[in-house]
């Protein structure tokens, strides 16, 4: 299980690092292939006007959930890290669906296997994470998170679905992986992310 203190430390290293990590939520989950950072002083970050009552589990204890509602439509899941207080988090963009295959149908019966959890709103349906889990603990039901047995390769680009510090290389993703939200760009497919 990953403890609190894998979250306290720089949120770009932490979004790198998840790849590969099996994540569930009540039984039901996969290995997380493709993560985003945001970074308190990152322009496109919830957090980077201030806290408010949306965006208060950001500035939590890291190691905790940060769920938010993107457009009135889906929930997005969040990891908070860095120190209590700083507002930094990764965004889970897809997992590789492996356990509770039969409740991800249910709650995404249109999907196929691939699209199951391939983007946050995706994701967030077929694990059946809601807005009533913001801010909970990671280490602690319903989550589970399992240390990654080796990733492979991972692959850093731009992120996607933002219209500030577009430049920025932190989104992060399982090189190959059929499971990606969006795949990488011919370009990004050479830029291996640092360890």
């Amino acid at each position: 299980m990953l403890e609190p203190d894998f979250f306290a430390r720089d949120v770009v290293s932490v979004a790198r690092a998840l790849i590969g990590v099996r994540l569930a939520v009540a039984g039901v989950g996969g290995t997380i292939v493709e993560t985003e950072a945001y970074h308190h002083e990152d322009p496109a970050s919830h957090s980077f006007n201030g806290r408010t009552q949306r965006n208060a589990a950001m500035f939590g204890p890291p190691g905790r959930a940060y769920v938010y509602r993107s457009y009135g439509i889906h929930w997005c899941l969040n990891f908070v890290c860095e120190a209590e207080g700083s507002g930094s988090a990764v965004l889970l963009r897809a997992i590789e669906p492996e356990a509770g295959l039969e409740e991800m149908r249910d709650r995404r019966w249109r999907a196929d296997t691939r699209l199951r959890c391939a983007g946050p709103g995706r994701l967030t349906q077929s694990l059946g994470v809601t807005g009533s889990m913001d801010g909970l603990a990671l280490d602690a039901a319903p989550f589970a998170l399992l240390p990654a047995a080796g990733p492979g390769e991972i692959v850093a680009g731009p992120r996607i679905g933002i219209s500030r510090a577009i430049d920025l290389p932190w989104r992060f993703g399982l090189a190959g992986s059929r499971f990606l939200s969006r795949p990488f760009g011919r370009a990004q497919r050479g830029q291996v992310a640092p360890a």
